[in-house]
């Protein structure tokens, strides 16, 4: 084999080993970053039911302020609490919306013995957990948007060559958005100033 032809296969074989080289990095680069994003949808999802849970823990809190000036208004927390248990007892999608409606109906009766008791609504208590169920209601807003950012950039990445071969090679999929049922797009109106 002459000097020339050696040179050849040398920088042929080089060529190769490159081309695998740029090939496998790309591979590991594309993975990790999808492995990455999928990450990052977990991790906006966790805010989300943190910020949920936060808000189950203050409804009660709020009832209860409003049970202590209201105490006659005994058949309102009644229905709140049957309402309730009805929603997590719901089996089936009827029944889940019946209970869901039914317990919207009762909250509002929460809110117009609120409106009769000029006192409660300048009640500390009750103005603090006001506030924090605020606060509360924006952090879920927030976290929601930022876990919907996250599944956007996701879903797109694994939709686009050739990065979707790698998604599909691991089993990635698309991950659903976190929206709203239609009905609570309409928000309702609440006055706590009288």
């Amino acid at each position: 084999m002459s000097g020339k032809s050696r040179a050849g296969l040398i920088i042929g074989i080089l060529v190769i080993v490159v081309l695998v080289f740029s090939l496998f990095s790309w591979y590991i680069g594309t993975r990790n970053e999808l492995v990455g994003l999928e990450e990052n949808i977990s991790a906006a999802w966790a805010e989300i039911d943190n910020q949920l849970q936060r808000r189950s823990d203050l409804i009660p809190n709020l009832v209860e302020t409003v049970r202590g000036f209201a105490a006659q208004e005994s058949e309102v927390f009644t229905n709140i609490a049957d309402a309730r248990a009805r929603l997590a007892g719901a089996g089936s999608v009827e029944e889940t919306a019946e209970s869901y409606n039914e317990l919207q109906g009762a909250l509002s009766r929460l809110l117009v013995v609120v409106e009769n008791y000029p006192e409660l609504k300048s009640n500390q208590n009750f103005i603090r957990l006001q506030d924090e169920l605020a606060g509360t209601e924006n952090r879920i807003a927030v976290a929601r948007k930022r876990y919907n950012d996250s599944v956007q950039v996701f879903n797109r990445k694994i939709k686009m060559f050739p990065a979707n071969m790698i998604a599909g090679s691991l089993g990635m999929e698309e991950k659903p958005y976190f929206e709203i049922e239609e009905s609570a797009r309409s928000v309702p109106e609440v006055d706590f100033t009288g």
